[in-house]
């Protein structure tokens, strides 16, 4: 359906996460990938959605000036928020295991923006999903980091993966989000920009 919708319009991803691009092709929408190098560097005092909000935006900042009126640029950042604190991506083996240890037996949240620009407008959003893990033990957490490298994931953890099965409890919010992209609001969100 959204298809249709969007025949006179060029969608372009500026992503190279597979999850969000295989999520993009699940609502059956024809897109472009087109990745800019951006040094992700936020203001030190914002805090929480604050920060996804500012890194979306850089994103599609990059872009500037090579938009039409037809291209909808979709722009995304997420983050882990956990004790005020925002967890990227894992630097190496031990930050990983530093990371899911403070995770361990406690609730954070996935905090997931996105923007979608044209030539002349520009929209800004964010989800918050609240994911609670049971305590892991250490030989879990290893298990997890040697045979999953969680380097290129937020918080160092794939809610899809053997850590998520085994370890997750609960979560409040969009599940989509956690993996990556809060996939119905960006559905929702594409649908008003159009109109």
């Amino acid at each position: 359906m959204l298809r249709t919708l969007l025949q006179d319009h060029n969608v372009i991803l500026a992503s190279g996460s597979p999850r969000r691009q295989e999520f993009l092709r699940n609502l059956d929408i024809d897109f472009e990938i087109r990745l800019k190098e951006v040094e992700e560097i936020y203001p030190d005092h914002l805090q929480g959605a604050a920060i996804t909000d500012f890194l979306a935006v850089l994103k599609a900042d990059a872009f500037e000036g090579k938009l039409t009126e037809t291209d909808i640029l979709i722009t995304s950042d997420t983050i882990v928020w956990h004790n005020n604190t925002a967890l990227g991506k894992p630097k190496d083996t031990e930050d990983a295991f530093r990371i899911l240890q403070s995770l361990s037996g406690t609730t954070h949240e996935v905090i997931s923006s996105v923007c979608l620009r044209s030539a002349s407008r520009s929209v800004v959003f964010h989800e918050i999903t609240k994911v609670s893990f049971a305590p892991l033990p250490e030989d879990s957490i290893r298990y997890y980091i040697d045979n999953y490298k969680p380097f290129d994931k937020a918080g160092a953890y794939g809610i899809q993966e053997w850590i998520g099965l085994t370890g997750i409890t609960k979560i409040e919010g969009s599940y989509t989000n956690v993996v990556g992209l809060p996939v119905q609001r960006v559905y929702e969100e594409l649908l008003k920009f159009i109109k």
